[in-house]
């Protein structure tokens, strides 16, 4: 299945299925039909004389992956999309070389999703319970995931979560020095909170607008990743979402100096396209497509990439 037929069979299914998946966005829905557009500002500066032998292997900390492709941080719909969906989706991201990324709530199921060995992320939302918080983030190391993190900009909540309260710099380093594992901020969309996300020790940062979920008329990451990238000066990876669907999408983000993409509603239409199979096929075309623009323009690596071969028109 070609990954317009997976989108569209997807869409199609959940349509049908008459439950709410929160797929919409806030308000005027402004960031999803930005989300969408920002990707046809930049075309790309073809060169295919001499060209190069490319791979999609990058490296995130300690974490080998097979392609920059990671899923972003979700958890309710998966198991309404399908019976033991986080379990079909974990196994569909370990055998790509993906990564997953849980959000709220953590999954009863969480040891059995570390059991699969797919790297994992869990992020945790700002509870104004901070103790709630740190029995979160507690519960996560102890299942065993990869790296823990919060997500800043559910600061006052999300379209469908309430009980949150923005974080201080104090709190997340409090956070920082009571865990071992590496730790993500996700949710940071400006060089202030890039700054504050620093000062506050995270290993690794999200560049997101939480998929139109918090507040409307925010930018894209793409809008604002020069100025981040002033910020972080390489001090930590980063890793960007926000409406990526395509090959072309993945490699301009990378082009901005991302190190990962990370995909939310594409995991969804997939593992209802199609089951933990439609999940496999969209990492496998996602990453096909990726390495052809990467020959296309002489991008070697992820790594490599680099907005020289990116045109604004």
């Amino acid at each position: 299945m070609k990954l317009v037929e997976l989108y569209e069979k997807g869409r199609q299914v959940m349509d049908e299925s008459g439950k709410d998946f929160n797929l919409g966005g806030v308000e005027t829905e402004f960031v999803l039909r930005h989300n969408q557009e920002i990707f046809t500002k930049y075309v790309f500066l073809q060169k295919v004389i001499n060209s190069v032998e490319v791979t999609s292997k990058t490296r995130l900390l300690d974490v080998e992956l097979e392609v920059p492709i990671i899923m972003s941080s979700i958890t309710r719909p998966i198991p309404q999309i399908q019976d033991d969906g986080l379990l079909k989706v974990a196994r569909a991201l370990r055998d790509t070389g993906s990564m997953m990324s849980l959000g709220t709530p953590i999954p009863p199921n969480i040891k059995e999703l570390v059991d699969t060995r797919v790297p994992l992320i869990q992020t945790v939302k700002p509870w104004e319970d901070r103790d709630r918080v740190m029995r979160w983030v507690s519960r996560a190391e102890e299942a065993g995931v990869t790296w823990v993190g919060i997500e800043v900009d559910a600061a006052l909540g999300t379209k469908r979560t309430r009980g949150c309260a923005p974080m201080s710099v104090e709190e997340l380093k409090e956070i920082k020095q009571r865990v071992s594992r590496p730790f993500v901020l996700k949710g940071i969309l400006s060089p202030w909170d890039a700054e504050k996300a620093l000062e506050a020790g995270a290993d690794v940062i999200v560049v997101s607008n939480h998929g139109a979920h918090t507040i409307d008329y925010l930018p894209h990451p793409l809008d604002m990743m020069d100025d981040i990238i002033k910020v972080v000066d390489k001090k930590v990876p980063i890793i960007m979402d926000g409406g990526f669907r395509s090959g072309s999408d993945i490699l301009k983000g990378l082009s901005f100096g991302a190190q990962a993409i990370g995909l939310g509603r594409p995991i969804l239409l997939a593992l209802a396209a199609d089951g933990e199979n439609g999940v496999r096929t969209l990492i496998t075309e996602l990453a096909e497509q990726l390495r052809r623009y990467m020959i296309m323009t002489g991008v070697e690596s992820p790594t490599h990439a680099h907005r020289g071969i990116l045109l604004e028109v």
